[in-house]
């Protein structure tokens, strides 16, 4: 076939897509270089095992970008359009997808933010509704029939796991700080200020997300006028969105005592993590009794010979009853 023959089979509204992608490529990229340099920096300063696992998103969006800008550049300026390249294109556009809706779900449940590791339900349920995403999307991008139904299923769904968890995680610290306002806990206050202050940004730019999957999966234009201007919009905003959530959850020097959470959620009542200890002698130890406050710590006094107890109170507790603190000698750690 002729140059001239093959090039008039294209499009001429899809010649702006090589520079398209090529520049949205880059903005990645760099995206992705900041983020991985500013999480191996930070490293110190908090878990962040989040972090690293976000960085496969903007990965994914990079290799489906290179191979976008391969296929449409060979197609202009070699005149060679591959199938195999195109179906990659398709694949990591899948993968993109669900690895976005996997990271949110993950942040929902408030992963290395509410505590370390996720419950064996909530890693089930999370694999669970990617999984099921993945095939959905499939199936909706091959126009499988019933699957566009399957899909909004399954976006309804998972917007409501995340809305769910997203409330439910907000509800508990405002409790928490109800409770350090109440107690005049400072040194608890910031660091669960600033969780709260994230997952409330977090949930203003995931109301951004669902009115954006609206659109998007209601928009039927498939027609090749004006492609490049929609293209633009829409990877203009998937980058705005993941910078802003990237930058929310981003590796920083945050506030003292912000890593300081359980292993796992547990279902009973959160309450702040303990930063109280009382001193007393091993007389006084003797006859102590209470459930929140029974763990015995010797250390030495350079004040007098006499050794002294520090009572620490019982991460599995439940919350102190108004009261209890005023009614012992408590000191900050």
């Amino acid at each position: 076939m002729e140059p001239e023959t093959y090039l008039h089979g294209l499009d001429d509204s899809y010649r702006p897509l090589p520079s398209l992608y090529l520049a949205f490529l880059s903005i990645w990229l760099f995206s992705v270089c900041s983020w991985t340099i500013n999480t191996y920096k930070n490293r110190h300063f908090q878990t962040n095992n989040l972090q690293w696992t976000l960085t496969s998103v903007p990965l994914i969006k990079a290799l489906q970008l290179t191979l976008s800008f391969l296929f449409w550049y060979s197609c202009f300026h070699l005149h060679i359009c591959s199938l195999w390249m195109s179906f990659g294109v398709y694949v990591t556009g899948v993968l993109f997808k669900t690895a976005s809706f996997v990271s949110f779900l993950l942040i929902s449940h408030g992963y290395c933010i509410m505590c370390e590791h996720l419950s064996v339900t909530e890693r089930r349920t999370t694999a669970a509704l990617g999984c099921v995403f993945y095939l959905t999307l499939v199936g909706y991008r091959a126009s499988v029939p019933y699957f566009s139904v399957l899909l909004l299923l399954n976006y309804l769904v998972s917007f409501y796991v995340i809305f769910h968890h997203i409330s439910q995680n907000l509800s508990v610290l405002r409790e928490q700080l109800a409770f350090i306002e109440e107690e005049d806990i400072q040194d608890m206050h910031d660091a669960v200020y600033a969780k709260y202050t994230m997952f409330k940004k977090f949930q203003g730019a995931m109301q951004i997300v669902a009115m954006a999957e609206t659109v998007i999966f209601l928009n039927v234009d498939d027609s090749s006028e004006n492609y490049w201007l929609r293209l633009l919009v829409r990877e203009w905003a998937q980058f705005c969105i993941f910078l802003y959530i990237g930058w929310t959850f981003r590796s920083q020097d945050l506030a003292p005592r912000f890593s300081v959470m359980p292993t796992t959620k547990s279902k009973r009542e959160t309450m702040v993590p303990p930063i109280y200890s009382i001193e007393m002698d091993a007389a006084t130890f003797k006859d102590f009794s209470c459930h929140e406050w029974h763990i015995g710590v010797p250390t030495s006094d350079e004040r007098s010979n006499d050794s002294l107890l520090v009572v620490i109170q019982h991460p599995k507790a439940v919350r102190l009853k108004s009261g209890t603190t005023h009614s012992q000698s408590l000191h900050l750690v």
